[in-house]
């Protein structure tokens, strides 16, 4: 069968597709020494990520202002950017695993991860996942919750890269981290789009001795 190239992917790999339309198989061809996705070079653009995301008033309730990703999301330069910024950011640290926090973390861990070449964990509410999980209560404004990870989501060992949209008072990102440390895992990083300096987050999260990247700020709440 006869083939083209039509695009390099990778340091020296090759994507080969038939040369017939209609045939939907390909092939990649890999080098023993072709460097993993993790390794690409990325251009950072001067992209505004912060002017693509919309603020809603008044949501989910008075007083609140939501900061909405869905118009970043739609942007596909502005979330390949998202992604590309967050994977240079953590670019000198090995990194198994990324985990992520319900729901719109997601997004962005899952896309890291894959960005990065690692697995990818869900951290979630509690009851939300289906096997046997370890669990962390954390305080809210009024109340508390709880978030789980499977416990046999990570190795001992495993050095995760925690993911979500946006940092506010710290405290489910430093759920998350317990529970990383429960499940065996090393958290080497805390990554996000956005952060809210004024709820404190990110300081808090660096005196747990949590590095942490924020794409962009907001101010209040």
């Amino acid at each position: 069968m006869r083939a083209f190239k039509v695009a390099s992917v990778c340091r020296r790999g090759i994507l080969l597709l038939p040369q017939a339309a209609r045939c939907a198989r390909y092939v990649f061809q890999e080098p023993a020494n072709l460097l993993s996705l993790s390794t690409f070079n990325v251009t950072i653009t001067k992209l505004d990520i912060k002017s693509l995301i919309r603020t809603i008033p008044d949501f989910p309730k008075p007083g609140i202002l939501f900061r909405d990703i869905t118009t970043l999301l739609k942007h596909a330069d502005g979330f390949r950017e998202t992604i590309d910024r967050l994977s240079a950011a953590f670019a000198d640290l090995a990194i198994d695993k990324v985990a992520a926090i319900e729901a719109r973390g997601f997004i962005i861990g899952a896309s890291l991860a894959y960005r990065r070449g690692a697995g990818f964990v869900p951290i979630r509410k509690r009851g939300k996942l289906p096997f046997d999980c370890f669990n962390q209560d954390y305080a809210l404004e009024y109340g508390a919750d709880s978030l789980e990870i499977h416990v046999d989501a990570l190795e001992s060992g495993d050095r995760v890269l925690l993911a979500d949209d946006l940092i506010a008072t710290g405290g489910t990102a430093e759920a998350a981290a317990v529970l990383i440390r429960k499940a065996g895992g090393i958290v080497v990083g805390c990554g996000f789009v956005i952060d809210l300096p004024d709820l404190g987050g990110r300081a808090r999260l660096e005196r747990l001795g949590l590095p942490s990247v924020a794409l962009c700020q907001f101010d209040g709440h």
